[in-house]
């Protein structure tokens, strides 16, 4: 039976358990994605992901817990009468078949009129710039294009939720970009639900509204980009969300306004005060490259910390120069610098530099 329930969630999971075999491949999830945003479920393969995305189309069923979508209960709704529609990274356009057959078939299983799929299908390629190419094969197209017939055949149908499984995994880097900003542009031209599975940090990154990241089937943090960047909630969001340099250590002192992390490989440094400081509690430093102030003065004012490293490595990326640099035969850092004018990196492979971070510029969390 399919009961409504008042509900602000476009779609909410509910303690939602999936087993594979002997694979806890959902474990205890509860989420809720908000009417109109778009929303990434990002994490690493075989974090549970794609299995959440196929509980929410109904192609599995949850062993425990359960789905909300539009504010219906989905136990035992089939896929065919939930108001979503997936696209995935594999478009499966018929071969045979022209665009607009594509587009149409949708429509045409569920008896609509001739003049309703025509004009339906005709604002929809408009939507999606593939207006003039409704009579070609997928053969004739572009990868991008095929991408675009893909999105129009499940919007055409006009869903609440739009379900995106890894769908620009199949194109070039290049492409993948232009994607990026075209399918956000869509979402907010349509307001309505986008929920969008990917591995790709800088894709959840650049396109979402909020991001949840899962590891092992368990859901680690839900936060907008700036929030999981920011503030990462564990030391696997802040190493998988972007790039991040890690030092382990056990907190030895509390000041007033801050606390010292000693490890075994670099003199102690000063760390933000934790939320709950206790002594000898262990901690891990996350310190984003662009974080860091390289010199090669070992007396430079301003700064907490202060640590000897050696350049080993340089790469020029047009806007920023990243370093990989050694802090001990065990630990390597990488730093980035903006390029303000200067054509040339400001330090050398082979160089003895330091490292200057500020107190509040990095972020401690509790690996005990």
């Amino acid at each position: 039976m399919n009961h409504t329930l008042p509900s602000h969630a476009s779609i909410a999971l509910e303690n939602v358990v999936k087993q594979h075999g002997d694979t806890l491949a959902v474990n205890t999830v509860s989420l809720e994605i908000r009417p109109g945003e778009f929303f990434s479920l990002l994490g690493p393969s075989g974090s549970g992901k794609t299995t959440i995305l196929r509980l929410i189309a109904g192609l599995d069923q949850p062993d425990e817990g359960r789905i909300v979508i539009q504010g219906h209960v989905m136990q035992d709704v089939a896929p065919q009468h939930r108001p979503v529609n997936i696209v995935f990274q594999q478009y499966a356009l018929f071969p045979h078949m022209t665009v607009f057959k594509n587009v149409a078939f949708g429509l045409e299983m569920q008896k609509v009129s001739p003049q309703d799929i025509t004009q339906r299908v005709a604002e929809t390629l408009d939507l999606v710039q593939l207006s003039g190419k409704h009579m070609r094969v997928p053969s004739e197209l572009s990868g991008g294009e095929q991408q675009r017939v893909a999105l129009a055949r499940a919007l055409v149908n006009r869903p609440s939720v739009l379900l995106l499984d890894e769908p620009l995994g199949a194109l070039d880097q290049q492409l993948r970009q232009e994607m990026q900003r075209e399918l956000k542009t869509l979402q907010e031209q349509l307001g309505i639900t986008f929920f969008y599975v990917t591995h790709h940090q800088e894709e959840a990154l650049t396109m979402s509204d909020r991001i949840a990241v899962m590891h092992n089937g368990q859901l680690l943090q839900v936060g907008s980009p700036q929030e999981l960047y920011q503030s990462p909630a564990t030391p696997f969001v802040a190493e998988f969300v972007g790039r991040s340099n890690r030092l382990d250590g056990t907190v030895v002192s509390i000041q007033s306004t801050h606390a010292t992390l000693e490890t075994k490989h670099v003199p102690p440094i000063h760390i933000p005060k934790p939320e709950e400081p206790t002594i000898h509690h262990s901690m891990t430093l996350i310190l984003r490259p662009e974080w860091i102030h390289l010199t090669k003065n070992d007396h430079e004012s301003g700064f907490d910390n202060h640590l000897p490293a050696c350049i080993r490595n340089v790469q020029y990326l047009g806007n920023e120069f990243h370093y990989r640099l050694e802090v001990t035969p065990d630990i390597f850092w990488t730093a980035t610098v903006p390029i303000l004018g200067h054509q040339h990196a400001p330090f050398q492979t082979g160089e003895q530099v330091f490292i200057d971070w500020k107190t509040h510029d990095s972020v401690v969390l509790s690996t005990s």
